[in-house]
């Protein structure tokens, strides 16, 4: 049977990405999408899920927007690698078919998991899961897990230590990864490996329909700012990655780890510190992905753009 799913995100073009497989592929049954503020305003990213969805021709998924800010922190978003939109590319001129749901992400999730179990992935920052878990916690136990799109065992992306999803609301996913919830962390250690190169491009282009132009007009935008920012010469695709550990674990090896979110170092906040080696002797309370298998990854999100059509 399918996996029951809601995907809470800030399309971002990879979040885009991931919602167009969270779609297509038939190993998860998409409940619901959520959104959070991150790569532009919560209001932009709710706009952008919408549009995906209209793209993709799915009317029944509900697109409920979530939290605006993170929990104590002030707003900051990516629009320097996201654009002006969040999903700046294609020219969007017309209102998407898809609306807004008509209750928030908050309510959304509350309706989902009292129905019924269901696996959260998230690709922007928790907040939206850590005010459900502080509000809700009995629903913590009908969470089979989540998976995050977050953190990194190496370096960051917007300070030296902190991935931007854990950087703009570290506090948020400190409360989570402490609730005890079954939890993956899919960091850019392991999405640095999704690398868009020309051969993924070609793939792309030779689907030959119009949602497939639309993908590579955003991963050919995404990694212009890559290029320009970071000397990237492919960019990576990361939120797509937490949706196939979903959809087939092994296309996504982990390692049982504990995890530590820093919320107030000087230099290092919003740092994950992965304990890979055991130095602590704390306890695992985390999967952390560590490899990807890039074949059956980029196949299956082409599998995915093609069958939408």
């Amino acid at each position: 049977m399918a996996i029951p799913l809601v995907l809470d995100c800030d399309p971002g073009h990879d979040d885009a990405m991931a919602l167009l497989l969270a779609v297509a592929d038939p190993a998860v049954e998409l409940l619901g999408v959520t959104t959070v503020h991150g790569n532009q305003t919560v209001e932009k990213c709710t706009l952008n899920a919408r549009r995906v969805l209209s793209l993709a021709r799915v009317s029944e998924v509900p697109v409920a927007r979530g939290a605006d800010r993170p929990l104590v922190r002030p707003l900051r978003i990516a629009d320097d690698v996201h654009g002006e939109t969040g999903l700046d590319g294609p020219l969007f001129t017309d209102e998407p078919r898809v609306p807004e749901a008509t209750t928030s992400a908050h309510e959304l999730l509350i309706d989902v998991l009292t129905r019924q179990p269901a696996t959260i992935v998230a690709t922007g920052a928790l907040t939206n899961i850590a005010r459900l878990l502080a509000d809700r916690p009995d629903l913590a136990g009908r969470i089979d897990q989540l998976v995050w799109m977050g953190g990194s065992t190496e370096r960051g992306n917007v300070t030296p230590y902190a991935e931007a999803n854990c950087f703009v609301d570290p506090e948020a996913a400190d409360q989570v990864l402490q609730s005890g919830i079954p939890f993956t962390m899919c960091g850019l250690n392991v999405t640095h490996q999704a690398l868009v190169t020309e051969d993924v491009l070609k793939a792309f282009g030779q689907i030959g329909t119009p949602l497939a132009h639309i993908c590579i007009e955003w991963m050919t935008f995404f990694a212009s700012t890559y290029r320009r920012l970071w000397g990237f010469t492919a960019p990576p695709l990361h939120d797509p990655v937490a949706v196939a550990r979903v959809i087939d674990p092994s296309i996504v090896g982990c390692v049982e780890a504990n995890v530590v979110i820093e919320t107030a170092g000087e230099w290092t906040a919003g740092a994950t510190a992965v304990d890979l080696h055991h130095y602590t002797g704390r306890a695992p309370n985390a999967r952390v992905a560590v490899e990807l298998d890039r074949t059956a990854f980029w196949a299956k999100l082409v599998d995915a753009v093609k069958l939408i059509g």
